[in-house]
């Protein structure tokens, strides 16, 4: 008998990518994890004069303070809107503050930056968000929220962060596991199980507030409706909203229902005199009520926009306790009757779904990686909301916003306004999309959910987003600043991943996808080239290109020597830009022959770069250094002169991810492209000698484009793939190890500057020093370089040799080469022969302990010795890229 069940969250995922007005389509992510981790801290709440976002907006601040923008909390889900909420309030009966959202530090409170000082991990999730489950570890003792910012604030930035574990609280066992789950019984009808678990050996008190509640959209000035909560007679809570529509909620066993309002309260805050105003049961009510016994902070009519279900439960001994809630837009009488078979069901369904996609997987730890790579991916879904009109001018409601604001930070993105779901490098660190990072996130993602993917690499091409002048926003604390241009990288591995998925068939790919994106890209190419090449000698600038701490100086700052740095990643990246481009071209040109001429424009202006690569403006200098067999960033000075910068960085490994090959049989299906190339080929030989070829029997001329042809190749591969060098354990460093003995010294104005091998956490401020680019192993270049490996392969062939590792007399093709690199990433999760994973360094709780141990934290970036998982620690984004490597391993 055939399973009905049998592929349904498949058939979910491929509902999605549907016509919405299709007959029987069904939203199923109009509800998802859609909450921050932090909205407190943000720049979208800063109204400050100055651009402090951190001080203006505190966490002290959050529970009593309204958020204009967007909501926070603890397992946070939402509707697409962020309109209604749900999320999860705990109080140990020690806190001195109820437990609603994640505490963490600020930049300026900690020694490495901005920081969280909790510990919780995203377990599971399917795409439609039909099933999803979390952990928080919830100490018994007082949470030592003093004890964490005074300790990080003593130590200095050569001294490690100062976590949570490092206090002893977990020591004992005394903590609750509190499991959070969600499983969709339909697209409207949502049930939230938690399940607490008391790890300790003797019970232990705790409420549980599941919170329903509303985004606050009336007290700004534009709508003063109220949407309401209110206790029905039948002991549920009664959900209306004009636009969502109107609900229950439903709360399984003795919960005492509370009531209140997600208003801020102007007497804690203010210090404002309300004894004669109507009674306020603002924000914070649940904090009064449940810890402070104040039974006047809710409202005794059981009605406001905010409420909770208090369950008062004491928990035995290595025993567990659960409290139930359901959300339906219909009534149901018998909301708990089939619960648990539903959960089930949902469960069966996701594991149905990644048994599929983990089909080839045979070792059960390498599975369980990748489920909960992905399952991260899902769960770091936030709706992110920033009108920039608005944010400038103030809302009608409040005090005008100070006016050095209309200068400020992002005054010249007056176009930009988002309202949409987008994937988050990481919920509390980083609640902010950052564009190069979101591109990363869309290769994992289209594993499982191509059309949301796609969507997401669309939407920050549209008229709302992308500026007028062509430009990409960056990430909100300035927008102007510029990331590495690898969308166009991304829309084509995503293209191809969904169109192999379906049997890669020539036409099985999504080539409207690829057109619309193709044209806005066109738009940003011409911005980098009207603003970042300075002297139109195609040598390009950009600043830090999201590598921090990489260099010398600040490279999106003016530099104290004046001039600018030529930059050899940012020149890189457009040679690479131009041949993503270039294939994209291609593809459609098979279709519509409009787009040869595109295709040779891309083709043209790669080789002028490369050329450009070799001799800048025809001084004799190159960014290439023959001596060191490396490429150099060039200092350019006033006077004209020009300085290689002798890091050897990612910076210098870079040009290797410009590489494309030209297949016969796509040149013989266009012929106009074909004939431009062979015309300008023999125009210009000294630009034909930069393109390799190889001639294969019934096949014609196969011709690589590459910054790199072989003799370069294997030089620079040499230092990459030397240990004492860039090659560690666990991937290519993003700073030669040599410059630990050797650091790079440029004197500057008689005062030295210095770049010195830093294996993990940052010992400089650059940029807020909650990252480190000189050192660490870090997931997005590293897959970059693999990518790049293996098209190399495709041209050279197993018979094309390279040492490996560096100095071992071993040699291996390159796709072995990419192939170890791939294996030594994913080691950093995998258990080694004595059963602990690396990426937990020395730390035996997480080691040994069967409650941490098969729990991951997919950090930001890694020691680049010993693998060590080191900064924001839920950057599922574009470390999530781990479950792709292990796709890509399945047939090894």
């Amino acid at each position: 008998m055939k399973n009905p069940q049998k592929d349904a969250e498949k058939k979910r995922v491929i509902e999605q990518s549907n016509d919405r007005k299709s007959k029987g389509y069904k939203p199923w992510r109009r509800w998802g994890p859609y909450l921050s981790e932090r909205q407190w801290g943000t720049v979208r709440e800063d109204y400050s004069p100055t651009g402090e976002a951190w001080d203006y907006f505190t966490h002290d601040q959050a529970r009593s303070r309204a958020y204009r923008w967007g909501e926070d909390g603890i397992a946070g889900f939402s509707d697409s809107k962020q309109r209604l909420c749900l999320g999860l309030a705990l109080w140990n009966g020690k806190d001195p503050i109820l437990k609603e959202r994640f505490f963490g530090l600020t930049n300026s409170e900690a020694n490495h930056g901005e920081d969280v000082k909790e510990l919780y991990y995203y377990l599971d999730a399917t795409p439609s968000h039909s099933y999803l489950k979390m952990l928080y570890k919830y100490p018994q003792a007082a949470f030592p929220y003093a004890q964490l910012v005074e300790e990080n604030g003593r130590r200095d930035k050569s001294q490690p962060e100062y976590e949570l574990m490092d206090t002893g609280i977990f020591d004992d066992d005394k903590y609750f596991d509190v499991f959070v789950e969600y499983a969709k019984a339909d697209t409207d009808d949502i049930l939230m199980r938690i399940t607490a678990h008391n790890r300790g050996a003797e019970e232990a008190p705790l409420h549980i507030l599941p919170q329903l509640w509303f985004r606050n959209t009336w007290a700004w000035g534009y709508d003063a409706t109220r949407p309401a909560l209110s206790a029905s007679e039948l002991g549920c809570i009664v959900v209306e909203h004009p636009r969502l529509g109107n609900y229950h909620c439903y709360l399984d066993g003795e919960a005492e229902l509370l009531f209140c309002d997600n208003d801020t309260n102007t007497a804690r805050l203010y210090g404002e005199d309300t004894a004669d105003q109507v009674p306020a049961y603002s924000k914070d009510a649940f904090h009064d009520y449940v810890i402070h016994g104040n039974h006047h902070a809710v409202n005794p009519l059981q009605n406001g926009t905010k409420a909770t279900g208090c369950f008062n439960i004491t928990v035995p001994a290595h025993d567990k306790v659960e409290a139930c809630l359901r959300l339906t837009s219909g009534q149901n009488r018998q909301p708990f009757k089939d619960f648990n078979q539903l959960f089930d069901a949902r469960l069966r369904e996701a594991d149905d779904f990644y048994a599929t996609l983990q089909a080839d997987l045979e070792d059960d730890d390498t599975k369980l990686i990748q489920r909960q790579a992905l399952a991260g991916m899902i769960w770091s879904k936030q709706f992110y909301y920033y009108d920039i009109p608005q944010w400038l001018k103030g809302d009608p409601a409040m005090p005008p916003p100070p006016p050095e604001r209309l200068h400020g930070r992002n005054s010249e993105w007056k176009h930009l306004n988002n309202a949409e779901i987008i994937s988050m490098p990481d919920k509390w660190e980083y609640p902010w999309y950052a564009v190069w990072d979101l591109a990363f996130h869309c290769v994992p993602l289209a594993m499982i959910d191509p059309d949301f993917a796609k969507n997401q690499l669309l939407l920050m091409t549209r008229v709302w987003y992308q500026h007028p002048n062509g430009q990409i926003p960056a990430y909100e604390w300035a927008f102007d600043d510029v990331n590495p241009p690898v969308h166009a990288w991304a829309v084509w591995e995503v293209y191809k991943a969904e169109r192999d998925a379906k049997g890669g068939k020539a036409d099985s790919g999504d080539r409207d996808f690829l057109e619309r994106a193709l044209h806005k890209l066109i738009l940003n190419f011409t911005w980098w080239v009207n603003r970042k090449d300075a002297e139109g000698h195609n040598i390009f600038q950009g600043g830090f290109l999201g590598l921090d701490n990489i260099g010398v100086f600040d490279r999106s700052a003016p530099l104290p020597t004046g001039g600018h740095i030529n930059q050899a990643d940012g020149t890189s990246w457009m040679a690479m830009y131009c041949l993503n481009l270039m294939r994209i071209a291609l593809e459609l040109a098979q279709y519509n022959r409009v787009y040869e001429d595109i295709a040779t424009k891309f083709f043209e202006h790669f080789l002028y770069i490369a050329a450009a690569m070799n001799n800048i403006g025809d001084q004799g200098v190159g960014l290439w250094d023959e001596d060191d067999q490396f490429f150099y960033d060039v200092l350019h000075f006033p006077n004209g002169e020009l300085l290689p910068l002798k890091v050897r960085s990612m910076v210098g490994l870079i040009p290797l991810y410009a590489v494309e090959i030209l297949e016969p049989e796509v040149l013989n299906k266009l012929p106009d492209f074909k004939r431009r190339l062979e015309w300008f080929l023999n125009y210009r030989p000294d630009l034909a000698a930069l393109v390799s070829h190889w001639s294969e029997p019934g096949r014609g001329d196969r011709r690589l484009l590459s910054l790199l042809r072989g003799h370069r190749m294997k030089c620079l591969l040499r230092r990459m793939l030397d240990e004492s060098e860039f090659l560690s354990d666990y991937g290519i460093r993003s700073l030669s190890r040599a410059h630990l003995e050797e650091p790079y010294v440029f004197s500057c104005m008689d005062h030295p500057l210095s770049v010195q091998y830093e294996p993990a956490e940052s010992q400089s401020g650059l940029f807020g020093g909650n990252s480190n680019w000189r050192g660490p192993v870090w997931f997005p270049v590293n897959y970059m370089v693999i990518n790049s490996l293996r098209r190399f392969a495709e041209f050279y062939g197993d018979d094309f040799k390279i040492e490996y590792p560096g100095g071992s007399g071993n040699y291996i093709s390159i796709d072995a080469v990419a192939d170890e690199l791939a294996l030594r990433l994913t080691r950093l999760f995998r258990k080694d022969e004595n059963g602990r994973r690396p990426v937990f360094g020395d730390n035996d709780k997480f080691q040994n302990d069967p409650h941490f141990h098969d729990y991951i934290l997919f950090y930001e970036y890694f020691h680049g010795d010993n693998g060590r998982g080191v900064g924001a620690s839920h950057q599922t984004g574009w470390t999530g890229l781990v479950a792709k490597l292990i796709e890509t391993q399945k047939h090894d």
